[in-house]
């Protein structure tokens, strides 16, 4: 589909790469990764056709179209987001007027006429390709994929100058998905989206129908979406099968061969040159001499690339607190007057947290991660219920813009320096090199930074004097795949208690030890990492766990049944005792009443997507969509209790 021969490109003196050769076919299913600077984002735009390379070809199959989403920058305005995401069906749009036109002419012309026959053969030509391009299903399309990438309904009617710039990015990545080019660029797609966002566009990719390249820092994503691994390292393309999991087994494993093939050929090169030096002015020796001698000039000798050093930094470790670190009890909080415009982010919460805890918090974009880690860092007001910190906890946090509280006027590297203490300046440059600060960079000052920048420079701060309660709101952000592990390694010796938010999933699953769930003014409590709450949150533990109460005299977790009716509690409370008859035959017809709603569910699901696919108008669309969205919502959890209540008849014969 699209070929580089001999690539090369340059900017400035600076040399990317060279001597690139890369096929990328119709099923690629690429992730682009290297270390910042060596070229990636240039390599896109190369694809996309908005650069051009320095040295060697590009081959492009007729006919193909590429989509190129960059990191950021870009802007809509002038409609609204539907009318925007539409306007990428430009072309189909075309051929529905012309269709509404030839039917109009197909009322007033001669049904017996030659003209009529024409009119109608068009038409039919028109129609076909409209149906097989999905024509008639452009609004429900269009729905889906805002949906999907978290935008509420009530929002399709805005227009896309309200939005920032996050938000906007999205805008731009759904009318890419829409658009689906034949070949699809992302360029960090998943640093504006959340987790839900996030898992949703992991699952679109996985059924994508062309090829795509993806840049991404968030390992997970990788691992996910994409089937080979093209590194940039070395000024060279280094090419993987498999996620990225695999290519790191197989660097390493490549890595190994060719250090085991330069030991032997080290090997190889003083046994002849200990010969050569030995017998160079012995007579009789001079024809072996002359062939070693050959056979040197004649060797290619193996070079091993300098890697880039992996840095461990021992961070020092805070006071320990008492067991009890913080308690909520009955907490609310709200926004505005009480009324109408009040808004209720929070009520009734109640949960503890205890020393030495990593807890993530996970949640919608809006529904209160945020508020909930400002309540706890004391940056914001209770509006009712009350906050107790436990004893002699310390602790300090880490906002979204924790950039405005360093010193604009300060370098760096005296900054971290006088901080740091005990640290030498070598530690300090390869801890902040990590961090991406690099050469020249370590001398800047402050105020010349851009606010990722200052960002990744604050949370380094922070690691180097930490509290013993840590409130970190989207460490990972703006952070690289090697500046994510020294944070996560950093963490998980940590002997602190961490509350954090994150949307980098591999970051969650190695560092959590519970999820808080945010939505809805509650906050719902799982025990282990994000795998394990999906786990449960999808129907396959028959409990979930919740906290209790701080004034519970015990901080042990309780049982609570994941369904909320009777005979699903009923099902809950049955598993591993003896049951009275009644309340087993009470399970047993309600066991049988779930498999004839099963079957009923299934048949009304079934109906729903046959009439989806009769277009009548945009609204009845949106209507049926969202009523094939309730059905298999009500099916999933019909599923869920039918396994509640067999597993425990089960248990209990």
């Amino acid at each position: 589909m699209i070929q580089l021969s001999g690539a090369g490109k340059r900017y400035g003196h600076k040399l990317l790469f060279e001597n690139t050769d890369w096929l990328i076919t119709p099923e690629s299913r690429i992730g682009l990764v290297g270390a910042n600077g060596t070229g990636k984002s240039t390599i896109m735009k190369i694809l996309g056709g908005s650069e051009s390379l320095d040295y060697g070809t590009i081959s492009r199959a007729k006919g193909i179209s590429t989509g190129y989403l960059p990191q950021d920058g870009l802007t809509l305005t002038g409609s609204t987001i539907f009318a925007e995401c539409l306007s990428v069906f430009a072309e189909l749009d075309a051929i529905e007027k012309e269709m509404e036109s030839l039917t109009r002419s197909m009322s007033e012309l001669d049904h017996e006429g030659p003209e009529y026959s024409n009119v109608a053969d068009r038409y039919q030509k028109l129609e076909y390709e409209f149906v097989a391009r999905d024509g008639y299903t452009l609004e429900a399309q269009v729905g889906q994929v805002l949906t999907g990438l978290g935008f509420h309904r009530d929002d399709w009617a805005r227009r896309t100058e309200e939005f920032s710039g996050g938000w906007q990015m999205r805008i731009a990545l759904a009318k890419l998905l829409l658009q689906k080019p034949n070949l699809l660029l992302l360029d960090e797609p998943t640093n504006h989206l959340d987790l839900e966002a996030r898992n949703w566009l992991e699952e679109y990719l996985t059924t994508y129908p062309y090829a795509y390249v993806i840049i991404s820092h968030d390992r997970y994503f990788l691992d996910i979406t994409v089937k080979r691994i093209v590194e940039i390292w070395n000024k060279q393309m280094h090419f993987y099968a498999g996620n990225y999991d695999q290519y790191l087994a197989s660097k390493a494993a490549r890595k190994e061969q060719l250090e085991s093939a330069y030991k032997t050929q080290r090997d190889r090169i003083d046994q002849l040159e200990v010969f050569i030096s030995r017998f160079r002015y012995t007579a009789t020796k001079a024809k072996q001499v002359q062939s070693r001698i050959k056979e040197l000039e004649k060797m290619e000798r193996i070079q091993i690339p300098e890697e880039e050093k992996t840095v461990h930094f021992s961070f020092p470790q805070p006071k320990p607190s008492g067991r009890i670190v913080a308690e909520f009890a009955d907490v609310a909080k709200s926004y505005g007057e009480c009324g109408i415009s009040e808004h209720k982010v929070f009520e009734k919460v109640n949960f503890m947290i205890e020393r030495g805890e990593r807890i993530a918090l996970v949640g919608v974009n809006g529904a209160g991660k945020s508020t909930l880690i400002k309540l706890l860092a004391q940056q914001e007001k209770l509006s009712a219920g009350e906050y107790k910190l436990g004893h002699e906890v310390h602790l300090d946090y880490f906002a979204q813009d924790q950039y405005k509280e360093l010193d604009p006027e300060a370098r760096i590297l005296d900054d971290l320096g006088e901080l740091s203490g005990a640290s030498t300046q070598t530690e300090l440059r390869s801890l902040l090199g990590c961090f991406l600060f690099s050469g020249d960079d370590v001398s800047k000052r402050i105020g010349v930074l851009s606010g990722g920048e200052r960002n990744r420079y604050a949370l380094l701060k922070m690691l180097l004097h930490p509290a013993n309660f840590l409130l970190l709101d989207e460490p990972t952000n703006h952070l690289d795949l090697r500046a994510k592990d020294v944070l996560l390694e950093a963490l998980v010796k940590y002997t602190g208690t961490v509350v954090f938010v994150s949307h980098d999933r591999y970051f969650i699953d190695k560092l959590a030890t519970r999820v808080f769930e945010i939505g809805e003014g509650k906050v719902e409590i799982y025990p282990g990492n994000y795998e394990d709450y999906l786990w449960r949150k999808q129907g396959r533990a028959a409990v979930a766990v919740e906290a209790p109460r701080p004034s519970a005299i015990s901080s042990a977790p309780s049982a609570v049944p994941v369904n909320g009716d009777r005979a699903a509690a009923d099902a809950v409370e049955a598993k591993g005792k003896r049951l009275n008859p009644i309340k087993r035959q009470q399970m047993e017809d309600r066991l049988h009443e779930v498999e004839e709603e099963i079957a009923r569910a299934e048949a009304a699901i079934g109906q729903c997507e046959t009439q989806l696919q009769s277009f009548v108008s945009a609204e009845e669309t949106q209507r049926q969509t969202q009523e094939l969205a309730r059905g298999k919502a009500s099916l999933q959890s019909l599923m869920e209790e039918w396994e509640d209540l067999s597993e425990a008849l089960e248990t209990i014969s």
